[in-house]
């Protein structure tokens, strides 16, 4: 049987959800589209949202400035930045981080060292 890149991708994502479920962490999880990407803040449990940035949001694309900026390494950097300080703010400092099945390169890479720079641990 043959797996095209999206199911590939959703293999390794639950491969990692499920190492994550059992440390029992709170989990930053990475989606990227073509256009925009997004971060959330799970809680531990993996039933509630703790936090949220994405390049979706009115004032990240107003800082963004032209449209369709949210494809781009600086914009996951920010998302980065972010979502690190939303999560201090719930009160989250510790997280595991969940790639969805990314390659940890380029906007993925750039949105967790900014993440990790912000105060973020994981």
């Amino acid at each position: 049987m043959t797996m095209n890149k999206k199911e590939q991708r959703l293999r390794r994502a639950r491969q990692t959800r499920a190492r994550i479920a059992i440390q029992g962490a709170a989990r930053l999880t990475v989606f990227r589209s073509n256009l925009h990407i997004y971060a959330r803040v799970i809680s531990g449990c993996g039933t509630k949202v703790l936090a949220s940035a994405s390049t979706a949001e009115k004032e990240v694309r107003e800082q963004l400035g032209a449209v369709g900026k949210g494809g781009n390494a600086a914009a996951a950097a920010l998302i980065g930045k972010r979502i690190a300080e939303k999560a201090k703010a719930a009160g989250v400092e510790q997280v595991a981080f969940d790639r969805a099945g990314f390659a940890y390169h380029g906007r993925v890479k750039a949105l967790a060292e900014a993440a990790r720079e912000a105060g973020l641990q994981f």
